[in-house]
Protein backbone atom coordinates (compact mmCIF):
# COMPACT_ATOMS: atom_id res chain seq x y z
CA UNK A 1 0.00 0.00 0.00
CA UNK A 2 1.52 3.28 -1.15
CA UNK A 3 0.50 6.82 0.21
CA UNK A 4 -1.89 9.40 -1.98
CA UNK A 5 1.45 11.65 -2.10
CA UNK A 6 3.38 9.47 -3.61
CA UNK A 7 0.94 8.28 -6.19
CA UNK A 8 0.46 12.11 -6.74
CA UNK A 9 4.19 13.21 -7.31
CA UNK A 10 4.86 9.11 -9.50
CA UNK A 11 1.87 10.74 -12.26
CA UNK A 12 2.94 14.25 -11.81
CA UNK A 13 6.49 13.46 -13.03
CA UNK A 14 5.87 10.94 -15.65
CA UNK A 15 3.29 14.02 -17.06
CA UNK A 16 5.99 15.71 -17.22
CA UNK A 17 8.44 13.47 -18.86
CA UNK A 18 11.26 12.70 -16.61
CA UNK A 19 12.69 9.35 -16.72
CA UNK A 20 12.67 6.19 -14.71
CA UNK A 21 15.70 6.78 -13.00
CA UNK A 22 15.05 10.79 -12.55
CA UNK A 23 11.69 10.08 -10.80
CA UNK A 24 13.18 7.53 -8.50
CA UNK A 25 16.09 9.79 -7.26
CA UNK A 26 13.46 12.51 -7.08
CA UNK A 27 11.35 9.75 -4.39
CA UNK A 28 14.06 8.13 -2.77
CA UNK A 29 13.26 4.49 -3.58
CA UNK A 30 14.50 2.59 -6.36
CA UNK A 31 13.75 1.74 -10.44
CA UNK A 32 12.58 -1.87 -9.78
CA UNK A 33 9.61 0.43 -7.28
CA UNK A 34 8.96 3.04 -9.93
CA UNK A 35 8.30 0.14 -12.22
CA UNK A 36 6.52 -1.63 -9.94
CA UNK A 37 4.20 1.19 -8.93
CA UNK A 38 3.20 1.26 -12.90
CA UNK A 39 3.38 -2.24 -13.44
CA UNK A 40 0.60 -3.10 -10.50
CA UNK A 41 -1.97 0.07 -11.90
CA UNK A 42 -0.74 2.74 -8.85
CA UNK A 43 -1.92 5.27 -11.50
CA UNK A 44 -5.47 4.30 -12.51
CA UNK A 45 -6.27 4.24 -8.63
CA UNK A 46 -8.79 7.36 -7.69
CA UNK A 47 -6.47 9.63 -5.88
CA UNK A 48 -8.48 10.51 -2.90
CA UNK A 49 -9.96 7.44 -2.48
CA UNK A 50 -7.49 7.06 1.11
CA UNK A 51 -7.23 9.71 3.88
CA UNK A 52 -4.11 10.83 4.36
CA UNK A 53 -1.79 9.41 6.90
CA UNK A 54 1.23 10.88 8.83
CA UNK A 55 3.44 9.35 10.85
CA UNK A 56 3.79 10.94 14.59
CA UNK A 57 5.88 13.37 15.17
CA UNK A 58 9.28 12.18 17.44
CA UNK A 59 9.80 13.21 20.93
CA UNK A 60 12.19 16.11 20.89
CA UNK A 61 14.23 16.57 24.59
CA UNK A 62 13.65 19.80 26.15
CA UNK A 63 15.86 21.99 28.14
CA UNK A 64 13.02 22.03 30.52
CA UNK A 65 12.41 18.81 31.11
CA UNK A 66 15.37 18.36 33.68
CA UNK A 67 14.09 20.90 35.67
CA UNK A 68 10.02 20.09 35.61
CA UNK A 69 10.12 18.65 39.00
CA UNK A 70 11.56 21.94 40.29
CA UNK A 71 8.94 23.76 38.77
CA UNK A 72 6.19 21.60 40.21
CA UNK A 73 7.06 21.39 43.78
CA UNK A 74 7.54 25.42 44.02
CA UNK A 75 4.16 25.42 42.59
CA UNK A 76 2.94 22.74 44.81
CA UNK A 77 4.27 24.38 47.93
CA UNK A 78 3.31 28.29 46.30
CA UNK A 79 0.43 27.39 43.64
CA UNK A 80 0.50 31.23 42.70
CA UNK A 81 4.11 31.53 41.60
CA UNK A 82 4.71 33.82 38.27
CA UNK A 83 6.27 32.11 35.52
CA UNK A 84 8.87 35.05 35.79
CA UNK A 85 9.53 34.25 39.11
CA UNK A 86 10.44 30.65 38.23
CA UNK A 87 12.15 31.38 35.19
CA UNK A 88 14.39 33.23 37.71
CA UNK A 89 14.88 30.19 40.71
CA UNK A 90 15.23 27.53 37.63
CA UNK A 91 17.86 29.24 35.66
CA UNK A 92 19.89 29.97 39.25
CA UNK A 93 19.18 25.73 39.02
CA UNK A 94 21.26 25.88 36.13
CA UNK A 95 18.67 25.94 33.29
CA UNK A 96 19.75 27.31 29.91
CA UNK A 97 16.54 27.43 28.47
CA UNK A 98 13.98 30.49 26.75
CA UNK A 99 10.83 32.06 29.27
CA UNK A 100 8.28 31.27 26.56
CA UNK A 101 9.25 27.08 27.17
CA UNK A 102 8.71 27.53 30.51
CA UNK A 103 5.63 29.85 30.16
CA UNK A 104 4.20 26.80 28.20
CA UNK A 105 5.04 23.90 30.37
CA UNK A 106 3.78 26.37 33.35
CA UNK A 107 0.30 26.91 31.64
CA UNK A 108 0.07 23.63 31.13
CA UNK A 109 0.71 22.20 34.89
CA UNK A 110 -1.39 25.44 36.02
CA UNK A 111 -4.29 26.42 33.84
CA UNK A 112 -4.81 30.45 33.66
CA UNK A 113 -7.39 31.74 35.57
CA UNK A 114 -10.29 33.36 33.46
CA UNK A 115 -9.87 36.24 31.89
CA UNK A 116 -11.65 39.43 33.92
CA UNK A 117 -14.66 40.73 31.67
CA UNK A 118 -14.58 44.43 33.01
CA UNK A 119 -12.50 46.90 30.25
CA UNK A 120 -10.11 48.80 31.60
CA UNK A 121 -9.79 52.09 30.80
CA UNK A 122 -6.96 54.67 31.19
CA UNK A 123 -6.25 58.15 32.88
CA UNK A 124 -3.65 60.33 31.42
CA UNK A 125 -0.11 60.61 32.53
CA UNK A 126 0.29 62.14 36.12
CA UNK A 127 -3.19 62.42 36.77
CA UNK A 128 -3.76 59.41 39.35
CA UNK A 129 -1.69 57.27 41.47
CA UNK A 130 -3.47 54.35 43.64
CA UNK A 131 -2.89 53.62 47.53
CA UNK A 132 -3.39 50.62 48.76
CA UNK A 133 -2.27 48.56 52.32
CA UNK A 134 -1.87 44.62 52.63
CA UNK A 135 -1.31 42.52 55.65
CA UNK A 136 1.46 40.16 55.06
CA UNK A 137 2.43 37.26 58.27
CA UNK A 138 5.90 36.59 58.72
CA UNK A 139 8.14 34.51 61.91
CA UNK A 140 7.82 37.40 63.80
CA UNK A 141 4.60 39.23 63.95
CA UNK A 142 2.33 40.88 61.27
CA UNK A 143 3.64 43.29 59.12
CA UNK A 144 1.74 46.17 56.41
CA UNK A 145 3.04 46.39 53.05
CA UNK A 146 1.65 50.50 52.10
CA UNK A 147 1.91 50.42 47.80
CA UNK A 148 1.47 53.11 45.65
CA UNK A 149 1.36 52.73 41.70
CA UNK A 150 0.95 55.36 39.25
CA UNK A 151 -1.86 55.10 37.26
CA UNK A 152 -0.34 55.71 34.07
CA UNK A 153 2.93 53.50 33.52
CA UNK A 154 2.18 51.35 36.41
CA UNK A 155 5.48 52.30 38.28
CA UNK A 156 5.46 50.95 41.86
CA UNK A 157 6.68 52.05 45.32
CA UNK A 158 6.35 49.29 48.44
CA UNK A 159 7.47 49.52 52.03
CA UNK A 160 6.67 47.34 54.98
CA UNK A 161 5.85 49.35 58.02
CA UNK A 162 4.70 47.53 62.02
CA UNK A 163 1.37 49.53 61.53
CA UNK A 164 -1.45 50.92 59.88
CA UNK A 165 -1.84 54.19 60.95
CA UNK A 166 -1.91 57.98 59.96
CA UNK A 167 1.39 58.36 60.23
CA UNK A 168 2.59 55.54 58.91
CA UNK A 169 0.52 56.13 55.42
CA UNK A 170 1.90 60.24 55.83
CA UNK A 171 5.31 59.42 55.88
CA UNK A 172 5.13 56.58 53.72
CA UNK A 173 3.50 58.88 51.10
CA UNK A 174 5.94 61.63 51.35
CA UNK A 175 8.71 58.71 50.42
CA UNK A 176 6.89 57.57 47.48
CA UNK A 177 6.17 61.24 46.56
CA UNK A 178 10.24 61.10 46.47
CA UNK A 179 10.63 58.39 44.84
CA UNK A 180 8.45 59.67 41.68
CA UNK A 181 10.02 63.21 41.93
CA UNK A 182 6.98 64.99 41.62
CA UNK A 183 3.30 64.26 43.21
CA UNK A 184 -0.07 62.70 40.80
CA UNK A 185 -3.09 65.21 40.97
CA UNK A 186 -5.16 62.84 42.59
CA UNK A 187 -4.40 59.66 45.02
CA UNK A 188 -7.33 56.83 44.48
CA UNK A 189 -7.86 54.97 47.59
CA UNK A 190 -9.13 50.80 47.21
CA UNK A 191 -9.54 48.46 50.14
CA UNK A 192 -8.42 50.94 53.06
CA UNK A 193 -9.98 52.13 56.43
CA UNK A 194 -13.04 54.47 55.23
CA UNK A 195 -11.29 56.96 58.47
CA UNK A 196 -8.76 57.87 56.42
CA UNK A 197 -10.61 59.10 53.00
CA UNK A 198 -14.63 59.29 54.15
CA UNK A 199 -14.04 63.48 54.29
CA UNK A 200 -17.13 64.44 56.41
CA UNK A 201 -18.71 61.29 57.29
CA UNK A 202 -16.27 60.00 59.69
CA UNK A 203 -17.93 58.26 62.82
CA UNK A 204 -16.60 57.10 66.60
CA UNK A 205 -14.44 60.56 66.76
CA UNK A 206 -12.06 59.86 63.79
CA UNK A 207 -12.94 63.42 62.74
CA UNK A 208 -9.36 64.72 63.45
CA UNK A 209 -7.66 61.83 61.81
CA UNK A 210 -9.59 63.13 58.29
CA UNK A 211 -8.79 66.47 59.12
CA UNK A 212 -4.94 65.83 59.68
CA UNK A 213 -5.19 63.28 55.85
CA UNK A 214 -6.76 66.39 54.15
CA UNK A 215 -4.34 69.40 55.26
CA UNK A 216 -1.64 66.53 54.37
CA UNK A 217 -3.35 66.11 50.61
CA UNK A 218 -3.49 70.24 51.04
CA UNK A 219 0.47 70.61 51.67
CA UNK A 220 1.18 68.33 49.13
CA UNK A 221 -1.10 69.40 46.20
CA UNK A 222 -3.11 66.59 45.18
CA UNK A 223 -6.97 65.65 45.46
CA UNK A 224 -8.05 62.64 47.74
CA UNK A 225 -10.97 59.85 45.66
CA UNK A 226 -12.07 56.80 46.73
CA UNK A 227 -13.89 54.12 44.95
CA UNK A 228 -17.19 55.17 44.90
CA UNK A 229 -20.00 54.49 45.12
CA UNK A 230 -18.91 50.61 44.99
CA UNK A 231 -15.82 49.09 43.33
CA UNK A 232 -18.15 47.80 40.43
CA UNK A 233 -17.71 51.14 38.63
CA UNK A 234 -14.38 52.10 39.18
CA UNK A 235 -12.66 48.40 38.87
CA UNK A 236 -12.15 48.54 35.06
CA UNK A 237 -9.22 51.10 36.11
CA UNK A 238 -7.76 49.75 39.69
CA UNK A 239 -4.55 48.03 39.37
CA UNK A 240 -4.05 44.58 41.92
CA UNK A 241 -0.83 45.10 43.02
CA UNK A 242 -1.61 43.36 46.22
CA UNK A 243 -2.22 39.79 44.45
CA UNK A 244 1.05 40.72 42.10
CA UNK A 245 3.51 41.40 45.47
CA UNK A 246 2.26 38.00 46.86
CA UNK A 247 3.17 36.00 43.84
CA UNK A 248 5.64 37.37 42.33
CA UNK A 249 7.61 38.78 45.35
CA UNK A 250 6.51 37.46 49.03
CA UNK A 251 5.84 34.43 48.54
CA UNK A 252 8.49 31.66 48.67
CA UNK A 253 11.37 33.94 50.03
CA UNK A 254 13.20 34.03 53.06
CA UNK A 255 13.48 37.54 55.34
CA UNK A 256 15.93 38.07 58.26
CA UNK A 257 13.92 41.07 60.05
CA UNK A 258 12.27 44.27 58.88
CA UNK A 259 15.30 45.56 57.06
CA UNK A 260 16.09 42.98 55.15
CA UNK A 261 12.61 42.69 53.92
CA UNK A 262 12.39 46.67 52.83
CA UNK A 263 15.76 46.01 51.18
CA UNK A 264 14.48 42.86 49.75
CA UNK A 265 11.13 45.14 48.75
CA UNK A 266 13.71 47.86 46.95
CA UNK A 267 15.42 45.72 45.36
CA UNK A 268 12.85 43.60 43.69
CA UNK A 269 10.89 46.66 42.58
CA UNK A 270 13.17 48.56 41.21
CA UNK A 271 14.90 45.29 39.55
CA UNK A 272 11.63 43.21 38.56
CA UNK A 273 8.44 45.27 39.05
CA UNK A 274 9.09 48.67 37.28
CA UNK A 275 11.44 46.87 34.31
CA UNK A 276 9.25 43.89 33.56
CA UNK A 277 6.59 44.20 30.07
CA UNK A 278 3.45 45.28 31.75
CA UNK A 279 0.75 42.80 30.59
CA UNK A 280 -1.98 45.82 29.87
CA UNK A 281 -0.33 48.57 28.48
CA UNK A 282 2.19 46.27 26.78
CA UNK A 283 5.41 48.77 28.27
CA UNK A 284 7.88 48.72 30.81
CA UNK A 285 6.72 50.72 33.83
CA UNK A 286 9.74 52.60 33.71
CA UNK A 287 10.30 53.05 30.21
CA UNK A 288 7.04 54.81 30.48
CA UNK A 289 6.97 56.73 33.15
CA UNK A 290 10.60 58.56 32.28
CA UNK A 291 8.70 58.80 28.20
CA UNK A 292 5.60 60.32 29.53
CA UNK A 293 4.57 60.65 33.17
CA UNK A 294 7.35 62.56 34.61
CA UNK A 295 7.30 65.69 33.15
CA UNK A 296 3.62 65.54 34.54
CA UNK A 297 3.82 64.76 37.97
CA UNK A 298 3.22 67.96 40.33
CA UNK A 299 6.39 69.52 41.97
CA UNK A 300 7.09 68.59 45.09
CA UNK A 301 5.99 70.39 48.35
CA UNK A 302 9.24 73.06 49.22
CA UNK A 303 8.89 71.61 53.06
CA UNK A 304 7.83 67.93 54.87
CA UNK A 305 4.04 67.66 56.35
CA UNK A 306 4.58 68.89 59.74
CA UNK A 307 1.61 67.36 61.41
CA UNK A 308 -1.21 69.07 63.87
CA UNK A 309 -1.83 65.43 65.74
CA UNK A 310 0.27 64.92 69.27
CA UNK A 311 2.26 62.25 69.58
CA UNK A 312 1.08 59.40 70.96
CA UNK A 313 4.43 58.64 72.81
CA UNK A 314 4.38 59.83 76.48
CA UNK A 315 6.79 62.79 77.56
CA UNK A 316 9.53 61.57 79.89
CA UNK A 317 8.95 61.67 83.79
CA UNK A 318 11.60 63.63 85.78
CA UNK A 319 13.75 62.00 87.83
CA UNK A 320 13.17 62.06 91.63
CA UNK A 321 16.27 62.30 94.14
CA UNK A 322 16.84 59.43 96.57
CA UNK A 323 15.71 61.07 100.17
CA UNK A 324 17.73 60.44 102.92
CA UNK A 325 16.85 57.54 105.40
CA UNK A 326 16.27 58.95 108.89
CA UNK A 327 16.47 56.51 112.33
CA UNK A 328 14.38 56.49 115.05
CA UNK A 329 15.05 55.90 118.51
CA UNK A 330 13.02 55.97 121.09
CA UNK A 331 12.82 59.37 123.56
CA UNK A 332 14.69 57.82 126.32
CA UNK A 333 17.68 57.24 123.99
CA UNK A 334 17.47 61.15 123.48
CA UNK A 335 17.04 61.84 127.27
CA UNK A 336 20.30 59.78 128.38
CA UNK A 337 21.89 61.17 125.95
CA UNK A 338 21.54 65.16 127.37
CA UNK A 339 21.84 63.62 130.62
CA UNK A 340 18.13 63.41 131.85
CA UNK A 341 17.02 61.24 134.11
CA UNK A 342 13.81 59.96 133.72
Amino acid sequence: MYGREQRVLLRHYLEQGLSKAEIARALGVSRRTVYHWIETGQLDRELDNEAVRYTPRPQVQRKIDAFRLIVLARLTEYPKLTATRLHAEVRAAGYTGGYTQLKEYVRHVRPMPAIDPVVRFETAPGLQAQVDFAEFRLPWGKRFALLVVLGYSRLLWMQFYPRQTMSVLTRGLEQAFTMFGGVPAEMLFDQMKAVIIDDHRAVGGKLLENLEFLRFAAHWGFRVRACRPYRAKTKGKVERPISYVRQSFFYGREFLNDADLNAQALSWASQTANVRLHRTIGECPMVRFERDERARLKPLALQPYRSMMQSSVPPPQPRLRALPSVERRPLAVYNQLIGVRS
